[in-house]
């Protein structure tokens, strides 16, 4: 599972770099989103609009990365596919995470929201 890990204004960006978050990937992302959390990153923007697919495994790994940043941390999602966040509006973790479009939306709503 290839992501990539940018800090931009405080704020840590991880790109997911694969089409599929499934069964045969979840793991090592979930072992990925949780290992740049531990090295101290509580304001995270997940993009995943390179994910064309994701199934109810990765959604459990990225819902781990929001435990895991806990209370005074935030974990939002930017560049869904239609298909992707059809996924989020029908296990209704759509309510759960903040989905923005664009990275650049989610990277100020996170700094605005930190001052």
């Amino acid at each position: 599972m290839q992501i990539e890990i940018e800090k931009q204004d405080g704020v840590a960006v991880v790109r997911a770099l694969e089409k599929r978050i499934d069964a045969s990937l979840s793991g090592e992302f979930k072992a990925k989103l949780l290992e740049a959390i531990r090295e101290g990153n509580k304001r995270i923007v997940l993009d995943i609009s390179m994910v064309e697919f994701i199934d109810s495994s990765g959604l459990g790994a990225i819902i781990s990365g929001l435990k895991a940043v806990g209370e005074d941390g935030k974990l939002v999602v930017s560049g869904s596919t239609e298909n992707v966040r059809s996924m989020f509006r029908l296990t209704r973790m759509d309510r759960i995470f903040s989905i923005y479009d664009t990275e650049q939306e989610a990277v100020h709503a996170l700094t605005a929201d930190n001052g």
